[in-house]
């Protein structure tokens, strides 16, 4: 019996749901994870741990989750190219600002408990990220929105933008990870409930990614 092969066709929309549930467990459990075990958060405290506790908070929520969505928006949001356009841009300046206030905070943390920056492949990652992040995004509006490419520069650029964008999306991915392993060691989570949530949070990004990925490639019905 011969089987065609567009009986195996899976579209990406059961996909973004799946991408969708994960990124809110994502966000309740590092919701659980700092105001339960850590104490919450704060830009201004005598409690310097809430100072960092926002880096985080704005990094798995606001960099990782939302940047997902965006790349996401192609598949997810039912409307005009254009608008599915100004979407994506939107979510990912977002995401952008907010990686950036994350990456403020730790600063600001480190400024005033005296430690030493950019010491851990975590945040040579992380700078990296954002770094490529926010050019990639200024480069895509002034050639995808305003004033915007000719239509064959644009044909060609956009190869280079999708691959461009996976690649800082993977990276983004990874800094989490490496920063979930030195928290890990920092606060010497060895067993107990705080450690499962941390573990739990790991592979909810992992697998975030994995869904995002996978909708990425699939056709939208």
């Amino acid at each position: 019996m011969v089987v065609k092969g567009s009986s195996f066709r899976i579209s990406a929309t059961p996909i973004t749901v799946i991408a969708h549930f994960l990124g809110i467990a994502i966000t309740t459990l590092v919701l659980v994870w700092i105001l339960h075990f850590e104490h919450g958060l704060a830009f201004e405290s005598d409690n310097k741990q809430k100072i960092f506790n926002v880096h985080p908070v704005l990094m798995l929520i606001g960099f990782v989750f939302i940047t997902g969505e965006g790349i996401m928006a192609y598949k997810t949001v039912r409307s005009t190219r254009r608008v599915q356009k100004f979407v994506h841009m939107t979510l990912l300046l977002i995401a952008l600002l907010l990686g950036i206030l994350g990456i403020y905070a730790v600063f600001k943390f480190k400024d005033e408990v005296g430690m030493p920056d950019m010491r851990t492949l975590h945040s040579w990652l992380g700078m990296s990220t954002i770094c490529l992040f926010g050019l990639q995004w200024l480069l895509a509006f002034f050639s995808f929105f305003f004033p915007g490419a000719e239509m064959p520069t644009r044909a060609r650029i956009v190869p280079w933008h999708t691959f461009l964008g996976v690649v800082i999306f993977l990276m983004a991915l990874c800094t989490a990870e490496t920063g979930l392993v030195q928290q890990f060691i920092f606060l010497g989570l060895n067993h107990g409930k705080e450690a499962f949530v941390v573990n739990f949070t790991g592979i909810a990004v992992l697998l975030f990614g994995i869904a995002v990925g996978l909708a990425l490639i699939l056709p939208r019905n």
